[in-house]
């Protein structure tokens, strides 16, 4: 077998295997053997059918599959020897393919065309500067925090009678359409001039509105009409709405049984420790969106200030023959540069694990599987009841449903970017700069792809 990288230039090559006779045949040899001892073929006894039979009845298909078997694995072990960094999967000349006479020759020749990346250098210096946005916590958001947990832990009634501080459940229908769908309606949400519509009523009590009128923003507008606000925004006319129950949530006063509701039994036992507790909460949740908006910015930094020549045309390429017709040009044009930046960070990531020796261990992922089944089913003290339950479920879980390891190879990777990003953040300089949410809403918009 001979095996050569012809490069075309610093981003394309074609890979050439050329396999005699002699690097088949002895395992072509030894499947025609294995089918004689376990064929039932009719005239012969089962393991007594003579080699040449199965040669003239199979010979073809066994030597096209061992070709194709030895072929994949030699390149497969040459990528890997060779150390090729390659994008994409090789891909087979298939002129060269239907060109083969199966029936007659004994020495084959394969080309398959690969993606190539040059090495390329990565500045993990404190050169390299991003900015952080920790989002401040203003008072206007802790009152917003704590009046929604009193309606959320609040008691709930049912009266006969609608006023403005009730929730309308029913069924809402265009005029002149006969289906009807479920609806919930917030009257606080509705336009304050159409309000008087929705107070005072009363169980099977029927309404008419315009729904254009009657809500002001979109996401209400949705909620009524039980569909997305993609829908919803293109939904007017007049509506009916039919009462079929009423409820009213009642604010839940400030004491210890709305402490324990929000956060456990006595985690809290002061009005001025449940509003701190409430702070540093919102502050933690914050603090997981300012990460996740620096390691964007990280994201971009190296995405546009790495220089990686890549193999863009064999991309192209690629990505087509291996949709089954489900890119076409039209995509291409729209998401390529997307897909391209994603595969660039990629490469960028597998280098820094690469050169500073970044490794997962199994034990990890099983400590992070059993954090996560912990944080899912009540914290801590779950952890004491389950005692060495614990285990199992964790193994469980990483074995997922079909048994193939799914879970464990997602917590893998995630624990994998975490030390990768960890890894960056301490190596290169953030400098931090304080934001109001909504500052950090505009942030985020500019920064989603």
């Amino acid at each position: 077998m001979n095996i050569t990288l012809e490069k075309q230039n610093a981003t394309d090559g074609i890979i050439k295997i050329q396999l005699s006779e002699n690097d088949y045949l002895p395992k072509v040899e030894e499947k025609v053997k294995d089918y004689a001892r376990k064929a039932n073929i009719k005239g012969f006894r089962q393991g007594k059918v003579p080699s040449g039979v199965i040669k003239k009845m199979f010979g073809k298909s066994i030597l096209v599959e061992e070709v194709n078997h030895l072929v994949s694995h030699s390149v497969s072990d040459y990528i890997k020897e060779q150390k090729l960094r390659i994008l994409g999967d090789p891909m087979p000349d298939q002129e060269k393919g239907f060109g083969i006479d199966w029936d007659t020759q004994k020495d084959f020749e394969f080309e398959f065309q690969i993606g190539l990346v040059d090495d390329f250098q990565i500045d993990l210096s404190k050169n390299v500067k991003v900015q952080s946005h920790p989002i401040e916590v203003d008072q206007k958001t802790i009152d917003e925090t704590l009046e929604d947990l009193k309606v959320r832990f609040g008691n709930t009634t049912h009266p006969e009678v609608s006023d403005a501080d009730c929730n309308l459940y029913g069924e809402i229908s265009l005029n002149g359409a006969e289906e009807k769908k479920g609806s919930y309606i917030t009257i606080k949400k509705v336009a304050a001039s159409e309000q008087s519509k929705f107070i005072g009523l009363k169980k099977d009590d029927i309404i008419e509105f315009d729904i254009d009128k009657a809500f002001d923003d979109n996401q209400s507008k949705a909620q009524a009409l039980n569909v997305d606000e993609v829908a919803a925004s293109n939904s007017t006319g007049s509506f009916t709405f039919k009462v079929t129950s009423i409820n009213k949530s009642e604010p839940a006063s400030i004491n210890q049984e709305l402490f324990d509701k929000v956060f456990g039994h006595e985690a809290v036992k002061s009005e001025e420790e449940f509003i701190e507790k409430i702070k540093s909460t919102i502050s933690e949740n914050y603090q997981r969106e300012t990460e996740h908006l620096l390691e964007h910015e990280i994201q971009h930094f190296y995405v546009d200030h790495t220089a990686i020549t890549m193999p863009e045309n064999f991309l192209k390429k690629w990505l087509k023959n291996s949709s089954n017709g489900d890119v076409t040009d039209e995509i291409l044009d729209k998401e390529f540069n997307s897909y391209r930046d994603s595969l660039k960070w990629d490469l960028i990531k597998n280098k820094i694990a690469e050169d500073k020796e970044i490794k997962v261990e199994g034990d990890e992922v099983r400590e992070k599987a059993k954090q996560f089944i912990i944080d899912q089913f009540g914290g801590p003290a779950i952890a004491s009841q389950l005692g060495d339950k614990l285990n199992d479920i964790a193994n469980n879980y990483l074995a997922g449903q079909d048994g193939k390891g799914e879970n464990f190879m997602k917590l893998y990777n995630q624990l994998r970017h975490e030390k990768i990003m960890k890894l960056i953040k301490e190596s290169i300089t953030v400098t931090e700069k304080k934001v109001s949410l909504e500052e950090f809403k505009k942030l985020v918009e500019k920064h989603q792809h």
